[in-house]
């Protein structure tokens, strides 16, 4: 890439780039705006993408858009340019997430260098719905990646034990509710892709990315087949033990889940460069009340955005991008 110069061509690569961050379902609620006479790429929210029924607060939204935002801070950390990043600039267009001003191209610093050093893990990244070995993660890796968190402004806590089977508790109350009432499915049906459909999605999960099912375990997975069926799949034990973090904010307003994005991509990348797979589920984070419950009831004073399970195995398969050209918009 070249890192003398900013103009519409680098602008979308820096852009193609962002989007390789994971969102809710996968619906990529996010556009872009290079506005060249600032230097300047605008993030703003797809309301399109929403998800009425699971996500009416828009909190998950906001995380994925700041997912996408710090790919995007890597990127052009990467091509040597120095990001300046301004969450909700302007009250009055509240679509308007974030203003990215891209310096000019210099010696990086320390802090970009630590951004840069992030990249190769930006389309490495997948989230893996497969088994995990039963295998500990080292304490160097655990704090490794909590740093990373904290330099995003967030907390990430490894749980012990007896607040794992909290959370795999809780899991399986959001599933429970949503066998009682089908019309909260409607969200995930929205979002999943069958069939010949899987083959040309540009968003959303397709079937090939839906994992095995599970026969035993205890893995917090949300299955987005659900009763449908999907050909050539199996089902195989999980692991016994997972391994969960929470990822959480001292505040819980637009911002705090824009920061809560930009550290849990902060976190995945981390996790990618040391070998560990990686996948999310905000299933039980999605009512106010188990959301609640979740939080560590000693140490944890602060709002769980995200609950992550981390681990060693498969990466799992890569998930449809939109094209450029479609989150893009250059004035």
């Amino acid at each position: 890439m070249d890192t003398r110069q900013l103009d519409a061509k680098t602008a979308a690569a820096l852009v193609a780039e962002a989007v390789f961050a994971p969102s809710m379902h996968n619906a990529q609620p996010w556009r872009f705006r290079y506005v060249a006479h600032d230097r300047a790429l605008l993030l703003l929210a797809d309301l399109d993408r929403a998800m009425t029924r699971s996500d009416p607060g828009n909190r998950a939204l906001h995380i994925g858009c700041g997912a996408a935002l710090f790919n995007l801070r890597v990127a052009a950390a990467h091509a040597g340019f120095t990001p300046v990043v301004r969450l909700l600039p302007d009250p009055a267009e509240p679509l308007l997430l974030a203003a990215v001003q891209l310096g000019e191209a210099r010696r990086p610093t320390t802090h970009e260098d630590d951004l840069a050093r992030l990249h190769p893990a930006i389309r490495e990244r997948h989230t893996s719905r497969h088994p995990f070995d039963e295998k500990d993660i080292p304490e160097d890796v655990r704090a490794a990646l909590q740093r990373a968190a904290s330099l995003e402004g967030a907390d990430l806590l490894f749980p012990g034990p007896w607040h794992v089977e909290t959370v795999l508790d809780l899991v399986h109350d959001a599933e429970s509710r949503d066998a009682l009432n089908p019309a909260g499915m409607e969200d995930l049906h929205r979002w999943t892709r069958l069939g010949p459909e899987a083959d040309i999605a540009t968003d959303g999960v397709p079937e090939y990315a839906f994992g095995p099912r599970m026969r035993d375990g205890k893995a917090p997975l949300r299955d987005f087949a659900g009763r449908r069926p999907v050909a050539d799949r199996g089902a195989t034990a999980f692991e016994k033990n997972p391994h969960l973090a929470l990822l959480s904010t001292p505040g819980d307003a637009p911002a705090d889940w824009l920061r809560a994005g930009q550290a849990l991509e902060r976190v995945l990348l981390e996790a990618t460069l040391t070998g560990l797979a990686t996948s999310l589920t905000s299933h039980a984070l999605e009512s106010p009340d188990l959301r609640l419950l979740a939080r560590e009831p000693v140490a944890g004073g602060g709002h769980v955005q995200m609950v992550l399970r981390l681990g060693y195995g498969p990466q799992g398969p890569a998930t449809p991008r939109r094209p450029v050209r479609d989150v893009l918009e250059v004035v």
